[in-house]
This record gives structure tokens, sequence and C-alpha cells, in this order.
């Protein structure tokens, strides 16, 4: 057996209890105090360990699908083959094209890529051609205050103290922006992540309420998400930057809307497509006006693999902080967030390993 045979693929789902200085948030509606993902641990024939994460909602389901369906198929296979991942997603197509099997796929990417890249003895990003910048802006993502402006302001003043210089809000309304726009003064970039809040008919209004409070984008303004004619019209339509892409549910549709133009900023999320998705709708942005922007509302190693992708793409964008207070903060201290900016690791694979208290157990669900 070959040294980078993989020999183990396993998944740890881990629960980050946190608090937004506020009441639980709803999530698929109920009241959510963790925020899920799920490690993917895989190791070679000769001993090297290497990271992955996946999207999880359900903390049980996934570990099954890493058993029975994905461990399966790459035990035995060689990590530096490229033809193993695609020959997986052709193999488990019929389970789905997006959903629980193409996030487990995609946790199992981005762990390939950290193995590819610590047998290298090389930095992951120069896997995708070099850094283009040694550290990357990081911007405040603010859970949902339901419209208070009391908690929307008190909240946005004590991210922009911590050293952030941008703000993305989960708010549907005017009110909202305006709270948060009063708090921050002008200048100040403001995100607004509508989390797929109206049908078409309804968007344009809804928009034109807040374009006097200068918003820098309005993200996931649709339903459905991957509508591209209809964000076509509303991008025509309203003036103001469109970005669309955690909720789209398969890479081809976010292909679609950079070739149409539909929206101004695409937004992969690697723990749901992969790394090696996201990495190629990035170049697909080159010479067009869209942007990759893209989504990072978790803390594990899809957070490392986004930050590693951002270095290395053409334009500069910043990278999404979930702006909460967390019981453990993964890679606090070996990938530190410093007057609101990242350094870019610089030490082999994806720059540092889950640290112990969320690997080892005390996180794990």
């Amino acid at each position: 057996m070959a040294a980078n045979t993989l020999v183990s693929v396993t998944c740890i789902p881990m629960r980050l209890p946190f608090h937004h200085w506020n009441p639980p948030p709803l999530f698929a509606g109920r009241p959510r105090d963790k925020l899920d993902s799920a490690l993917v641990r895989v190791q070679t024939e000769d001993g090297t360990v290497a990271w992955g994460e996946s999207y999880c909602v359900e903390p049980r389901a996934l570990p099954a699908i890493f058993e029975t369906l994905i461990a399966p198929l790459a035990c035995g296979k060689d990590g530096d083959d490229a033809s193993l991942l695609p020959g997986m997603q052709r193999i488990l197509h019929n389970l789905g094209r997006s959903g629980p099997v193409v996030h487990a796929l995609a946790g199992l990417d981005i762990a390939l890529w950290d193995l590819r890249a610590k047998r290298a003895g090389v930095p992951l990003y120069a896997l995708l051609g070099g850094k283009r910048r040694d550290s990357v802006r990081v911007y405040a993502s603010l859970l949902q205050y339901y419209g208070s402006a009391e908690r929307l302001d008190a909240v946005t003043t004590q991210a922009l103290g911590e050293g952030y210089t941008e703000i993305k809000l989960h708010e549907r309304t005017a009110a909202a922006l305006a709270a948060t726009r009063r708090a921050t003064g002008p200048g100040v970039p403001i995100m607004v992540d509508t989390n797929c809040a109206w049908l078409p008919e309804q968007a344009g209004a809804e928009i034109a309420a807040m374009a006097p409070h200068d918003p820098f984008w309005i993200e996931e303004p649709l339903w459905p998400p991957e509508d591209d004619q209809a964000l076509a019209r509303l991008k025509a339509q309203c003036g103001i930057a469109l970005a669309v892409g955690e909720n789209a549910s398969c890479a081809y549709a976010l292909q679609r809307m950079i070739d149409t133009q539909a929206v101004d900023y695409i937004q992969p999320s690697v723990i749901k497509l992969g790394l090696t998705a996201a990495w190629d709708l990035a170049r697909r942005c080159e010479g067009t006006p869209v942007v990759c922007a893209p989504q990072v509302a978790f803390f594990g190693p899809g957070f490392l693999a986004s930050l590693h992708l951002i270095a290395a793409q053409a334009r500069e964008v910043s990278l999404e902080r979930l702006y909460v207070a967390l019981a453990h903060v993964p890679y606090g201290r070996s990938v530190p967030i410093e007057n609101g900016r990242l350094q870019v690791p610089d030490t082999p694979g994806l720059g540092a390993d889950p640290e112990a208290a969320l690997a080892e157990g005390r996180y794990r669900d």
C-alpha cells in the first residue's frame, strides 16, 4: 500500500455554543444557541492527517453518510488522485445534486487539498497559484436582531470598537438598515443578507426603501435563489449590487449567474460545494464584472480554506466572520483576527489543525 493511500475518513460533528447578546435567533423555525458543522478527518498510510469541514444541520445524519457512503469509496484510494472526487460525485449523483451527500463530499474535498499541501510542504494557497495578499479584511456578520434598533446599534458599535471596518446584517427591513447606518456613520460598508426573503415582484420596492441608507450589497434577495433571470431583472431595476450563492442548489447554478452576469457577487460556500468547485468559480469570474466573495458562516477548516481562496484569487474581497460570542473560538490563537484582518498562514496545508478542545470531544456532538 502506497504512503498516500487513504486509510481512514471520519466525520466529527461539532456544536459550538454561542450567544449574540440577545435571545437565540430562529434557524429552520427553531431557536438556535449552537452553531453546527462537521470536521472531516482523513489519514493516509504513512500517518499524515488532514482536515476538512462539511455543512451539517443534523449531526446524526452526516456521520452515517460518511460511514456508509463516503469512507467505503475513498479508503484504499490515492489521496493525490485527481479523479477521486469527480468519480465519487458521479457514483453518488443519484442521491442528489445538493444536500447532505454533496456537503459530505465538499468536506472530503477540503481535506484532500489540506493533505496535498501538507505532503508538498507548502501552504494551501501555493496550490492555487500563490497568494496575492498577505492579509485579508474580515467583516463582522451579525446574526438576526429582528429589527431591534437598540440591539443593532449596540452590537454594531461593539464590532467597530473591536477593529472591524465592515458590517453585514441578517435583516429584512429598511428600518434595520437605517439603525445600523446611524451607528456606523457614512462610508462604512453594510451588506444586507435577507436570506431569500422576497418573491421577485416584492423585492424591488423593498430594496428601493433601503437605498437611501447606502447598502453595499443586498444578499440572497429572492426566492427561489437559483432564478438567474429574475435576479438579472432585479439587478437592472434596483441599481444596487446583488450577492447570491450560499443557497444556490449547485455550482452549475452559480456558473450560469457568472456567465449571464445576473448578479454582482457570487458566494460559494466551500463546506457545501467544496474548495475545488469554489476555486473554479473564482477563476471563472476573472475577466468578468462578477466578483467571487465566498460565504463563510462557519469556523473550522472551511473558514481557513476560504481564507486561502481569497488570498489567491485575483480580486480582493473581505472574509465573513459570524459576529457572536463563542464558547470556544477555533483558531483563535493560531490564526487570530487582529484589527479586522487575518494574516494568511504560511505553514503547510490550511495553516492550522483543529484545536484540541474542538477535535478531541469537548464540543463534539
